[in-house]
């Protein structure tokens, strides 16, 4: 029987989602907890990757188990798994359904403050940034759905069979006191690493050291930056995966200290 567990994590101490040997990463963790808790081996498979220390408000991966288990499966996962993985859901669905291949549409939102806070730290991405050019910001993000082809913002485009990507909406908000920043994207599928260049542009721009010109001809011309700044990671959430038929809200959003416009 396949299932689909619905999960999302706090991901400041990890290596990212993908397992891989001599680093702590959440797939591995998982897979831990849920052979310990079934007493037999099991492997999952995500709806995609995230980089080390970026979170995960909503996140899904698929299993197969042979025997139905006769216990709350939930209670048993969450009591073993550490604070920062939480286990929403365990659903069944058909054995052709796949986590990754099947989902049509995936949201981000990096968050981004421009003063110390101890309460928003690993949590948000921390900028001393005074003066930011928002409306500028603001006008650069908006163009991003008009173009597909994203090969200018990726660290390597060429692994990739093509770096078209269909960007639905884009769009960055402000606090009233301009010193707390969301940028927002949905795709239905994104490059290495596209998120946090893109918002490493979006920061130049307010700055004032990259034009809007300048911006959209990367798109135009796919042509990558001389030189690429990736912001940092801690900002950058995966906040939503939708599925012809599943598309579940999150159970927890990062989002409430961020009341912008």
């Amino acid at each position: 029987m396949r299932y689909f567990v619905h999960i999302g994590y706090n991901g400041q101490k990890y290596n990212g989602w993908q397992k891989q040997p001599g680093v702590l990463n959440v797939q591995g963790v998982v897979e831990l907890a849920l052979s310990q808790v079934l007493k037999t081996p099991v492997f999952v498979i995500g709806c995609g990757r995230t980089d080390a220390h970026v979170h995960a408000s909503q996140f899904f991966f698929h299993m197969d188990i042979e025997q139905k288990w006769d216990f709350d499966l939930l209670f048993r996962l969450n009591k073993i798994l550490p604070h920062n993985i939480a286990v929403f859901d365990v659903i069944p669905v058909e054995a052709q359904r796949h986590a990754r291949f099947d989902a049509v549409q995936r949201s981000y939102d990096y968050f981004l403050h421009t003063y110390k806070n101890p309460f928003l730290n690993g949590l948000s991405s921390y900028y001393l940034l005074r003066d930011l050019d928002f409306d500028k910001m603001k006008q650069a993000a908006s163009i991003l759905p008009g173009y597909k082809d994203y090969r200018a913002f990726c660290t390597s485009p060429d692994k990739y069979e093509h770096t078209l990507c269909n960007v639905m909406s884009a769009s960055l908000l402000v606090d009233p006191n301009g010193d707390k920043l969301r940028f927002s994207i949905s795709s239905n599928r994104f490059l290495g690493k596209m998120i946090r260049i893109i918002m490493g542009q979006l920061l130049k721009i307010g700055k004032g050291v990259l034009s809007l010109d300048e911006f959209e001809n990367y798109l135009i011309t796919n042509t990558t930056p001389e030189l690429i700044t990736p912001a940092h990671p801690e900002g950058l959430y995966l906040s939503k995966v939708s599925y012809p038929y599943l598309n579940l809200p999150p159970r927890t959003d990062f989002a409430a200290p961020f009341i912008l416009s």
